[in-house]
């Protein structure tokens, strides 16, 4: 047979032909790939001389499954239809081939390359590798059998589980589930796939009965069935509410699972091909690639970051403690930093306190982890001993004078090329760095609450921040495995004046007799994670008010606290943290605050406003113009100019619903006109707080949307 592809590298050893994929950098299901894939089983089936067939991938990867990028591109659900179609009908002539096809699995087996391995014969994975249908995660579904054949291998219940979540399992748990037949080390798996090969050969294992379409005693009855993917169905509407692509995949398995499984698996296609054409999927196609791209700006290109070992972290409180754990659990030698031994010693409790869940998760030990603690983690009271940091995280009291000390101490401590990092939620970073003889070696690394799980690192530049200081930051942004966007210095940033921007119309809708509770229920029926009165409630009702003086005071009337918002302030319940705020928590469910509610009805009598019922998209649309809008000014301001960016901010950093692709990604689908419209109406209405930016009038007025501004 033929020995030369451009994507695979072909051997041939006593009668077993070995197919390497090597298309890197992660072995994609591209173009080239499929063709060469295509004549090299053909060739193979055809050479009298082969017997069988090994299929192997390079590196860490197997086959990590399609060239998204295609999907992404492809509006045609015919066209897409057709290349799914043609892909899951060559997998189905390996399955029925006329030889055995062993799938020795040396690394990553994702999607398209889960389902190919599912097509072989036998499946030999190496320890801890990944294998998963994860399609969902970006709004599709298998599309080449895997709706159809998982539940042969490893039975309905842990199918639906995988392909419904599109989480991983790792090859020890696939074997135990009988994904996988067997499981070996790195450096033996060449040669055990070769025994099983020679096996099928010498007919010790039979071609037909190693065929995963002919395996039926895993797929339950029909009354079981239903059952089942009744629970499943309940479940996932639960969690996956907006989304669709879990529900077609049930709906592939509700129709299909039966004795014909070409006329099935040309089901899934079809169910595939309308998810990979839905808006649903292009936005999270589209989050995926840009979470990839993230942190990569032209100022930065061809800068080496430099290598960061050890870190200092300031101030072990919440943020401290949450950071503390990002910085032992990646491997870094970390110095923890507080005023008194008390401190220290709450703050060490404090990061013990971070790691209860895993441990709970039995993902760690008591043991793991105080090992972990005695190895990689130094505290004291003193910050001499922070001299031969690479970095240094502050995040003590928000004051700047405290902080400017701080900072003018550190610079005769630590060597020139440190990173100075502050953790500022507010204060100016440009005015703290004007304490440094080089502003240039700080930094804004605005970490999110839990700091060890929300995946937003939001890096702040400063007037003088230096590229190679950025360039090192967003390195270890993902050495800490967090997506780092970069924006520039301004109140607020980007993420909490955006967010003040979008939840914070909620207060003139109240003030203008608009019930809260049909605001909540509209904002988390639209996906957001909470509505603005219980986001208040978390963050601090306090904090947020002092937050909004600090915008009035720096950005201008347009930002002037509402009146209201001065009642509910003088109350005194400030959220969960004074037992009570708009909700009263002393109960086991949070209710309605009376005493805030009393203030609210006080107001509006006051006022002479009536109750004003609202329906539901009319408050969507009010709050999405409201922080629309602010995104547009903060792009004016020179804030953040990448739209992609800022989508990514508020997905990973306010848990906006994914699905829908980000709030500028909605704009664009909204219309700037319809937006602009929507604006001079709330402007007219409600005042100078909702005028619409420049950006806002002179896109809808051109046509404009903002992901080709």
């Amino acid at each position: 047979m033929k020995t030369e592809f451009k994507t695979i590298n072909v051997a041939i050893r006593d009668g077993v032909a070995f197919l390497t994929i090597n298309n890197p950098p992660v072995n994609q299901l591209s173009p080239q790939l499929g063709l060469d894939f295509h004549e090299a089983v053909s060739e193979a089936f055809k050479d009298p001389l082969v017997k069988a067939v090994v299929l192997t991938g390079t590196d860490r990867n197997f086959i990590a499954g399609a060239d998204i990028t295609q999907i992404q591109a492809v509006k045609d659900k015919e066209a897409i239809r057709d290349v799914a179609l043609n892909m899951a009908r060559f997998l189905s002539s390996i399955e029925t081939g006329p030889k055995p096809v062993v799938a020795a699995i040396n690394g990553n087996c994702l999607g398209g390359g889960l389902e190919t391995a599912m097509c072989c014969h036998y499946r030999i994975a190496v320890r801890g590798v990944d294998l998963g249908q994860p399609e969902v995660q970006i709004g599709l579904i298998p599309g080449a059998g895997g709706t159809q054949r998982l539940p042969r291998l490893i039975g309905l219940p842990n199918a639906m589980e995988m392909i419904t979540a599109g989480k991983p399992i790792k090859a020890e748990v696939a074997f135990s589930r009988g994904l996988v037949d067997e499981l070996t080390d790195k450096d033996r798996l060449q040669d055990a796939a070769f025994k099983v090969a020679r096996r099928f050969i010498e007919g010790k294992l039979n071609l037909d009965l190693r065929r995963t379409r002919n395996l039926h005693v895993r797929i339950p009855s029909s009354a079981e069935k239903v059952a089942l993917l009744n629970y499943v169905k309940f479940m996932t509407f639960q969690k996956a509410k907006g989304y669709i692509a879990p529900f077609k995949a049930i709906e592939a398995v509700e129709k299909g699972l039966g004795y014909d499984i070409d006329a099935d698996i040309e089901r899934e296609v079809e169910l595939f091909s309308e998810c990979a054409v839905s808006d649903v999927a292009k936005n999270l196609i589209g989050i995926f690639l840009n979470s990839r791209s993230a942190g990569r700006l032209p100022r930065t290109k061809g800068l080496e970051p430099a290598k960061i070992k050890k870190v200092a972290m300031l101030g072990g409180g919440v943020m401290g403690s949450g950071i503390v754990n990002l910085l032992i659990s990646n491997g870094f030698s970390t110095v923890l930093w507080d005023i008194n031994g008390a401190a220290i010693e709450r703050a060490v409790k404090a990061v013990r306190k971070t790691f209860a869940y895993p441990i709970k998760k039995k993902k760690m030990t008591e043991e793991g982890l105080e090992n972990m603690l005695k190895e990689r983690l130094m505290t004291t009271t003193s910050l001499s001993d922070a001299k031969d940091v690479d970095l240094v995280i502050e995040a003590v009291l928000e004051d700047m004078e405290v902080k400017q000390k701080i900072w003018k101490e550190l610079e005769g401590i630590c060597s020139p090329a440190t990173i100075f990092g502050t953790n500022t939620s507010a204060l100016p970073i440009s005015d703290m760095a004007q304490v440094l003889s080089d502003p240039g070696r700080m930094i804004g690394l605005h970490f999110f609450n839990p700091a060890d799980r929300m995946q937003l690192l939001e890096i702040i530049c400063a007037k003088h921040t230096s590229d190679q200081t950025l360039a090192t930051s967003v390195a270890f942004a993902r050495s800490i495995k967090k997506i780092p966007i970069v924006v520039n210095d301004g109140p607020g940033f980007y993420v909490s004046r955006q967010l003040g921007g979008l939840m914070g119309g909620s207060i003139y809708l109240v003030a203008d007799g608009v019930d809260g509770a049909a605001i909540e229920e509209a904002m988390v029926d639209f996906g957001m994670p909470m509505g603005p009165a219980t986001l208040a409630d978390l963050t601090g009702i306090d904090i947020n008010y002092h937050v909004g003086k600090t915008f009035e005071k720096r950005l201008g009337e347009r930002w002037k606290v509402h009146p209201l918002t001065e009642v509910i302030y003088k109350t005194g319940c400030y959220g969960r943290k004074t037992g009570s705020g708009y909700f009263d928590y002393s109960g086991e469910k949070p209710v309605p605050n009376p005493k805030v509610q009393e203030a609210v009805a006080s107001y509006l009598r006051e006022k002479g406003i009536a109750p004003k019922k609202m329906e539901s998209q009319d408050i969507v649309d009010f709050m999405l113009a409201a922080g629309i809008n602010e995104a547009a000014y903060m792009i004016e301001e020179g804030i953040c100019d990448r739209p992609h960016d800022m989508d990514l901010a508020m997905i990973y950093g306010t848990g906006f619903p994914p699905y829908r692709g980000g709030i500028l990604r909605y704009a664009d689908k909204w219309g700037l006109k319809n937006v602009y419209k929507k604006l001079l109406e709330m402007e007219k209405s409600y005042g100078i707080h909702f005028r619409p930016a420049a950006l806002i009038k002179d896109m809808a007025e051109k046509g404009k949307t903002f992901y080709n501004i």
